[in-house]
Order: structure tokens, then C-alpha cells, then sequence
């Protein structure tokens, strides 16, 4: 049976929908212009950097203002095919991508996570959930959870205020628009007491919403807070 709906079904490119050897991948074409982050990154929000180091560095933004969380990682440049999966998941009820980017987010968050971590979406408001009829960063964080064997909780948190869409706005903007909206979910107070959090999102830019979800899970009194981003926005070089 297998067999024959693989006649039927091949494999096909995330992408492109070319012919690929196995499910949720990308053709060879286009995995070299997929813009997969590697090398030296800020151990904070994930941000390349230049160079080599066998210790922790840190970009200047986290620098001159340390995030709220511990660590944090992002797995593609939001950019290019980058941008371009991202928005087929968000916009184009594409969840194969979310399947296909569990493994990928796993490679670069498993430093971060230990056998207790809890994994956690970000949390959409209820308005914008019933129109998009799913969260993205729910499935992420689903496909995150079983790639590391961990946990996931994905009510962990609530976001109680509706926000306008985000994208274009600048970094104060960001963070006045998001200040109080993401508060941690009272029926989960106790799953989260004191368990270290992995905060799950689909594209890092700013840091307001993984501030605000941080702040949440630290009002909650969970353990040390770590992020990892499906994509993150880069400086151009």
C-alpha cells in the first residue's frame, strides 16, 4: 500500500513541488537558496556574526540591552526562501513546512534544552486564531517538541489583547503595541512552575513578542527561558 501511494504521492519539493527522495524536504536547487543559518551567532537572539569563537558571544543590540530570556536561536534568514516558507505556513495553510522545520529548529535549540524543558508557542489572540482557523508557532512548536522528545504545552500562554499585524513597524512601535498582551495561562500555572521554557515563534525581528511571552512565563515563575525563531530578520552585509 505504501508503495503505491508513493506512485500515486510522490515526495515533492516544499518549495518548488519538484520531485524530491522523501517528505517534507527540499530539491537540491532549492536547499542552496534556502538561506539556513550556521557558523557563529549572538547566543541571545540568534543573530549571525562575523568570525569564529569557541566561546559565547553576543551581538551589540543584546549588548547594550540584554533580552529577558537566557539564550536564543533561529534556524533561517528571513530572507529569500527563508521568508518565502515562512509565509506559505502562516498565509498558506502549508503545516507540511511546520513538519519539515521540526528537525531544523531542533538542530540548532537542542543546546538549549534540557530532558524538563517545556516547549511553548506564542500565543495568537483568539480573534486573529478563529480567522487563521490555526497558530504556526503551535505547530512549530509541536514539531520542535517531538524532533527533542520533549514536552509541549500549547496554552501555556494567552494572548488577552488583539493587536494590529506588526510587520513595517519600527522597534519602540513593536514593543508599546505588545506591552501586557501575552500573560501566562492560570489553568497551566502549575505545569509551568518552575520548569525551564522553550518559547516557540515563526520569524524573530525585534524581540518584542519574545519579550513580552518571556515576561509572561517570568510572572508565572517558571524555570530559565530560552527562544528559538523558525526565521529571524538579518542586517544586510
Amino acid at each position: 500500500m505504501q508503495t503505491l501511494l508513493r506512485m500515486l504521492y510522490p515526495p515533492r519539493c516544499l518549495i518548488c513541488g519538484g520531485l524530491v527522495e522523501s517528505d517534507f524536504g527540499l530539491c537540491a536547487g532549492c536547499w542552496r537558496e534556502t538561506p539556513f543559518l550556521s557558523g557563529l551567532a549572538c547566543a541571545t537572539c540568534g543573530a549571525p556574526l562575523p568570525g569564529e569563537s569557541e566561546r559565547e558571544e553576543h551581538c551589540d543590540a543584546c549588548l547594550a540591552s540584554p533580552p529577558l530570556w537566557r539564550a536564543g536561536c533561529a534556524t533561517l534568514a528571513y530572507r529569500d526562501n527563508g521568508r518565502t516558507l515562512v509565509l506559505m505556513l502562516k498565509r498558506g495553510d502549508r503545516h507540511d513546512i511546520a513538519a519539515a522545520a521540526g528537525p531544523w529548529m531542533a538542530a540548532r535549540a537542542r543546546p538549549l534544552a534540557g530532558p524538563e524543558t517545556l516547549v511553548v508557542p506564542v500565543p495568537l489572540h483568539l480573534r486573529r486564531h478563529l480567522r487563521r482557523r490555526f497558530n504556526q508557532s503551535a505547530l512549530l512548536a509541536r514539531g520542535l517538541a517531538e524532533a527533542l522528545g520533549l514536552d509541549w504545552c500549547p496554552d501555556a500562554l494567552l494572548r488577552i489583547r488583539h493587536t494590529p499585524v506588526l510587520e513595517g513597524r519600527g522597534r519602540e512601535e513593536r514593543f508599546r503595541t505588545l506591552a501586557d498582551a501575552i500573560v501566562a495561562n492560570p489553568k497551566r500555572a502549575e505545569l509551568l512552575k518552575g520548569r525551564p521554557v522553550l518559547l516557540v515563534d515563526d520569524v524573530l525581528t525585534t524581540g518584542a513578542t519574545f519579550y513580552e511571552a518571556t515576561a509572561a512565563c517570568r510572572a508565572a515563575d517558571t524555570g530559565a527561558v530560552c527562544v528559538c525563531a523558525l526565521a529571524r530578520t538579518v542586517k544586510d552585509t
